[in-house]
């Protein structure tokens, strides 16, 4: 990006995981709203859109380095740990005028270092009640993540959405993250299996990656889905494309989110977008979200057997109105421009 274009810049956005994750996803998806409000460029060029502005972090501190017409600083918007020392350091050792605001999401203590770091900011966001509660002294702001209602949109017909999967059964049960214990496979393994069981036409779903080192934990699943004789009706169906997300979410009867701990959580919004009843558990921002039992089911955490009692009973409700609940709470409280303006006025705010 040549420095005249950069001349003008707001705001800066860290971006410095080469592996896409949630965090990731939530950059993309207030990408293209806070464009609309803020001139902006991205440090670090990782599954950004064609065309979207970036900067190295040279031209970052070479930047900020120089006269602004407006008298405001720049100001630099921290997802990660790395990206507030990479903030920190164009500050402090190159003279970056710079004002930085984090976002944590973390529902655990910090570490000191993390702590020590936090302190330095120049505001603190956060994005739910349960992660502000770990935060002392508390976050300037809470705004939640939202979704795109655009592009998470539910099905004319769910029972022909079903279909086109090409999968076995009716209907599906499908959670969605990263194979690992601490998004809590299992307890989602050990809830679904007696439905299974119980139900021929339902099949359950498990996408996501499976990294190396978690390929036992998947084979320990595996093996008790093979000892129950249901192999061919829970799935493991691994990484899926971005853009086929949609597809699954709107044609899953129900979405489930077992996470043990969990920032945030954008599946549970993206699936209730698409008109799709949840079962989560009390992790992330999900006891926020998930307000009555028109929308799905909260349930304790690491607790297969409430999750097994929640999955029966949305399987038994009245799945349509739930789907026609959804969708309205999501387009009404957490839609991805809500998010997108609230940053950005309060991004505004930190430049003074």
């Amino acid at each position: 990006m040549a420095d005249a274009d950069l001349s003008e810049l707001d705001l800066i956005l860290g971006n410095s995981n080469k592996r896409f994750s949630g965090v990731t996803s939530t950059l993309l998806q207030v990408l293209p709203h806070q464009q609309q409000g803020l001139k902006l460029a991205v440090l670090g060029p990782y599954h950004l859109p064609e065309g979207t502005p970036t900067l190295t972090f040279w031209q970052m501190v070479k930047l900020c380095r120089q006269p602004r017409q407006n008298g405001k600083p720049i100001v630099f918007h921290a997802r990660r740990n790395d990206e507030m020392i990479q903030a920190l350091l164009a500050k402090w050792l190159f003279g970056a005028e710079l004002k930085i605001a984090f976002t944590s999401t973390a529902q655990r203590h910090h570490s000191h270092f993390t702590k020590w770091l936090m302190s330095k900011m120049d505001s603190i966001i956060t994005t739910c009640s349960a992660a502000g509660s770990y935060l002392d002294p508390p976050a300037d702001v809470t705004i939640p993540h939202g979704t795109d209602i655009t592009r998470f949109s539910p099905t004319k017909n769910r029972v022909e959405a079903w279909k086109a999967l090409g999968f076995p059964g009716k209907r599906g049960i499908g959670i969605f993250g990263r194979i690992r214990s601490s998004k809590g496979i299992d307890t989602f393994v050990d809830a679904v299996l007696p439905l299974l069981k119980d139900d021929p036409d339902l099949t359950a779903i498990i996408c996501g990656e499976t990294l190396p080192k978690f390929e036992s934990y998947q084979s320990e699943l595996q093996q008790k889905i093979d000892q129950a004789g249901l192999s061919d009706r829970c799935l493991f169906i691994g990484t899926q494309p971005f853009e086929r997300l949609p597809q699954l979410f709107k044609a899953m009867t129900i979405v489930v989110a077992a996470s043990r701990n969990e920032g945030f959580g954008l599946t549970v919004l993206e699936a209730m977008a698409c008109g799709t009843p949840v079962v989560a558990t009390e992790a992330g921002a999900w006891k926020d979200i998930i307000t009555d039992s028109s929308l799905g089911e909260c349930v304790p955490v690491d607790n297969s057997k409430a999750m097994e009692l929640a999955l029966r009973k949305v399987l038994n409700s009245d799945i349509e109105a739930m789907a026609v609940a959804t969708r309205a709470h999501i387009k009404e409280n957490y839609r991805t421009e809500n998010e997108a303006e609230k940053l950005c006025k309060h991004l505004k705010s930190v430049a003074g």
